[in-house]
């Protein structure tokens, strides 16, 4: 039986893929390659080019595939594009999963572990922030990985489709080995905007904002390494193929890094000059959002061990130094 990886050429999906097949899981992948990349497929998986939202390639794959559990990353993910872009993040994120979740009922599969996010909850009003805090997401983005979470849910109830949603704060890193890593156009995270201004992409990081009510003054975010995030998934399907319960896990680590500690832990992982520059705050930017996942600690079993900031820094900078311009090798970096 195989495990389909939907989004298995994308930042995270990528990493999903590689540990699955690190313990011998037998992988399918589906990717249009919107924002993913080929070169970020495992050559042991078994790849399908195309697009979720298409039922009939959907079919195909289903037929000809002995799939047992889904792990669900495909989506638009840029919170700004989905401001601008509403009915874009619908149709892609929220059609695309409604036809998943169709022709896992026609083809009898009941297990999925979705990668949602903490931009469910919006701006919450305590910290750290648990599952059971109200969720008013402030963006598009957010409202539409809600509406797949509730779109799951009802599917339980008719089809018996059980699920584990997985809210994501700030994933960070890269594989260990180096093989793969974060490679985005635009890039919008905070990390590698800090790494390529180190390689000198970049002229300078701007710094949105340094009078909020933190020590700092910058806005302070909660990291969590992509390693430690997929153990999250492989714990999460091993709990769903125990007869596990549908539910919902925050995935942090449950501590608090701000900007400023960000940059300046990079200048010393690389010995780097990262120069910055002041910016007005950015709309909507919270002062803290720090996650408590002792839920996914005592459920799950999920204990992070790669969360120092130096750590998921070091990762990520071996990545970018060893693939300057990402997975597109025939760029020349001068």
């Amino acid at each position: 039986m195989s495990i389909l990886v939907l989004g298995g050429a994308g930042y995270i999906g990528s990493h999903a893929v590689y540990q699955l097949i690190d313990q011998k899981s037998d992988v399918v992948v589906i990717d249009n390659l919107q924002t993913g990349h080929r070169e970020a497929i495992h050559p042991e998986a078994k790849f399908y080019e195309g697009d979720c939202r298409d039922i009939e390639f959907m079919r195909k794959v289903f037929s000809t595939e002995s799939i047992d559990s889904v792990i669900h990353f495909a989506a638009n993910s840029l919170v700004g594009e989905s401001m601008q872009e509403p009915l874009k993040y619908f149709d892609n994120n929220v059609h695309g999963t409604q036809v998943l979740l169709q022709v896992m009922q026609e083809y009898d599969v009941k297990k999925i572990v979705f990668s949602s996010s903490a931009a469910t909850y919006g701006e919450p009003n305590s910290i750290p922030i648990t599952e059971d805090i109200p969720t008013n997401p402030t963006n598009a983005y957010g409202e539409t990985k809600l509406t797949m979470e509730k779109m799951m849910k009802w599917c339980e109830q008719a089809y018996g489709i059980r699920h584990v949603s997985l809210r994501y704060f700030n994933v960070a890193g890269a594989r260990e080995s180096g093989e793969i890593g974060e490679d985005h156009s635009p890039e919008t995270h905070l990390i590698p905007i800090i790494l390529e201004t180190a390689l000198g992409q970049r002229s300078h990081i701007t710094v949105f904002g340094d009078d909020y009510d933190t020590p700092d003054g910058t806005c302070i975010r909660d990291y969590v390494h992509i390693e430690d995030l997929i153990h999250a998934h492989i714990l999460a399907l091993a709990y769903l193929n125990n007869s596990g319960k549908s539910n919902i896990f925050n995935l942090g680590s449950n501590q608090g890094f701000s900007v400023k500690e960000m940059i300046e832990t990079a200048r010393k992982v690389t010995n780097r000059v990262i120069p910055e520059k002041l910016g007005e705050r950015r709309a909507g930017d919270p002062s803290i959002l720090i996650a408590s996942s002792e839920k996914a600690a005592t459920i799950l079993n999920w204990h992070p061990t790669k969360n120092s900031i130096e750590k998921i820094i070091q990762d990520a900078w071996n990545w970018h130094l060893n693939n300057p311009n990402g997975f597109n090798k025939d760029v020349s970096n001068e």
